[in-house]
């Protein structure tokens, strides 16, 4: 069995000012000491290191080597699997989005959620609601509780 988490976790555990940041963190602490392989998508890492390092968006931005470390220590964890788009991603998407109406910013998470769904990861750990929206994913919200 195998999860994946979604960059809004990834930036709460980087975001010291955040009021979600010890929950987050303590989960990605979880993650890497348990026995579960959790994964990670290139999506997300990509995402996490542009928001992260964006100082209109992230509090106090992190410098890219500050982010790129964080990615770095995320993937050298012996549970940790990287993920990302094979062959037959497009039409997999498309049939994704068939079913939900897709636009704007629910673009990147149909993306996610059909790399997910490539590899079989079926539970999401997301603060974002809209992720709901694809039945096929088990949503959970790690820093509820």
């Amino acid at each position: 069995m195998s999860f994946g988490v979604d960059v809004n976790i990834l930036l709460y555990a980087s975001d010291a000012s955040s009021t979600r940041h010890v929950k987050a963190k303590e989960f990605l602490h979880h993650c890497a000491s348990a026995r579960e392989v959790f994964c990670l998508a290139w999506l997300t890492l990509m995402s996490y290191v542009r928001i992260a390092t964006h100082p209109a968006i992230f509090g106090r931005p992190l410098t890219h080597d500050e982010a790129a470390r964080n990615v770095e220590a995320l993937m050298a964890t012996p549970h940790c699997r990287v993920i990302g788009e094979e062959d037959g991603f497009w039409e997999l998407y498309r049939e994704i989005t068939g079913d939900v109406p897709t636009r704007g910013n629910l673009v990147p998470d149909a993306h996610l959620a059909a790399v997910l769904r490539q590899h079989g990861v079926k539970t999401l750990y997301t603060q974002d609601r809209d992720f709901r929206k694809f039945l096929f994913l088990d949503v959970r919200d790690p820093l509820v509780g």
